[in-house]
């Protein structure tokens, strides 16, 4: 019996979404992805509220989705990859539930989103080198809230979701 959110973090395109409904169906437990939450509550998509708020704003939107989603139901919860970059969402996300940090490498994170515009931190000339800049900047910070970590590189979703399975210890 899981008695605590299970919170996925990790890069854009580690598989956040597509493991943690996996992973959600597999437990019994419902799944929640804090992007989508964002945008339904807005009405707007990432990349306006990126164009129009600025990354500040986006990040203070994205720390009070996770606080609700944190006082909500026992759930999968995928956050988005910058969830990490405050030091509040930090401390709630370790006292909150118990963090997956879902790792790929850099070339299957390219494969993985180059084919979808809905990123703004990758609308740039190299997405290559802004995949490495943003890894450098956030696995530290992953691995500092994460009490399980998973190579999501050379396994399915469902691989990869029966992986967390096994390494929760649940039944």
């Amino acid at each position: 019996m899981i008695e605590h959110s299970i919170f996925l973090v990790g890069p854009m395109g580690a598989g956040k979404s597509t493991i943690g409904k996996l992973l959600a169906a597999e437990l019994q437990l419902p799944f929640a992805d804090s992007d989508k939450v964002l945008e339904d509550r807005t009405g707007a998509d990432i990349p306006w509220i990126f164009d129009v708020e600025g990354e500040a704003g986006f990040r203070k939107r994205e720390s009070e989705v996770l606080a609700d989603l944190c006082a909500g139901p026992v759930q999968v919860v995928a956050t988005g990859g910058g969830i990490v970059l405050l030091p509040g969402n930090r401390q709630l996300l370790r006292k909150q539930g118990l963090v997956v940090y879902l790792q790929a490498s850099v070339d299957q994170l390219l494969e993985r989103t180059s084919k979808n515009a809905n990123r703004p931190l990758l609308q740039v000339a190299d997405p290559r080198a802004r995949i490495v800049e943003l890894l450098e900047e956030r696995d530290a910070l992953y691995r500092e809230v994460a009490d399980i970590v998973c190579d999501t590189d050379h396994c399915t979703p469902k691989q990869a979701a029966l992986m967390v399975v096994e390494r929760l210890g649940a039944p």
